[in-house]
């Protein structure tokens, strides 16, 4: 995913900043949002920014603070 590309997509509920999850093989796999823990998949390097998608998500176990 093009990181430029990641520092213009915001979170669709809040406007809110978003947080790269890599997959074990350290490909991005997901965008979360803190505010509203919720992680949107990224399927095929295309970022789905459905809220209907999204799955709950708890930082504090799965990401560093950035």
């Amino acid at each position: 995913m093009d990181h430029r590309l990641l520092h213009l997509l915001v979170c669709p509920i809040c406007k809110g900043p978003l947080t790269l999850l890599r997959d074990e093989a350290q490909r991005p796999a997901e965008l979360a949002c803190r505010a509203d823990r919720l992680a949107f998949p990224i399927r095929d390097g295309i970022p789905v920014m459905l809220e209907s998608e999204a799955r709950a998500w708890e930082f504090d176990a799965e990401a560093p603070t950035p």
